[in-house]
């Protein structure tokens, strides 16, 4: 997956939407020098129920609504960005925008493959 240190980004698409989803953050997290964000399905008390996922940084948590969800390369790697930008100090940083950039860029590259 990893060719001189270049994330391969069609392949963690493909993972996700292999439903292969720990795979693709264990792959996202060597990457980007991070911890492996813990996965649970069930938001957590208090959050809207209209929300596909969140993330908290206080224990490292993608939290998806549903098993559904473990397959959408979108909001996982969306929830992923904000696990990067908390890394450091656990606090939640970066913009949703920069969050759907981040996504949609590994999107934008599996597309690519797929009209080849």
């Amino acid at each position: 997956m990893f060719h001189e240190d270049v994330l391969d980004k069609p392949a963690v698409v493909q993972l996700i939407l292999s439903q292969k989803t720990e795979e693709a953050l264990d792959t996202l997290a060597k990457q980007y020098k991070v911890s492996v964000p813990n996965l649970k399905v069930g938001l957590p008390k208090g959050h809207k129920k209209k929300v596909l996922a969140c993330y908290t940084p206080k224990n490292q948590t993608i939290f998806l609504s549903s098993s559904d969800v473990l397959g959408n390369p979108f909001v996982i790697l969306h929830e992923f960005y904000h696990h990067t930008r908390t890394s450091v100090d656990r606090k939640h940083k970066g913009a949703e925008r920069n969050a759907d950039q981040f996504a949609n860029d590994f999107i934008k590259e599996y597309r690519k493959t797929q009209t080849r």
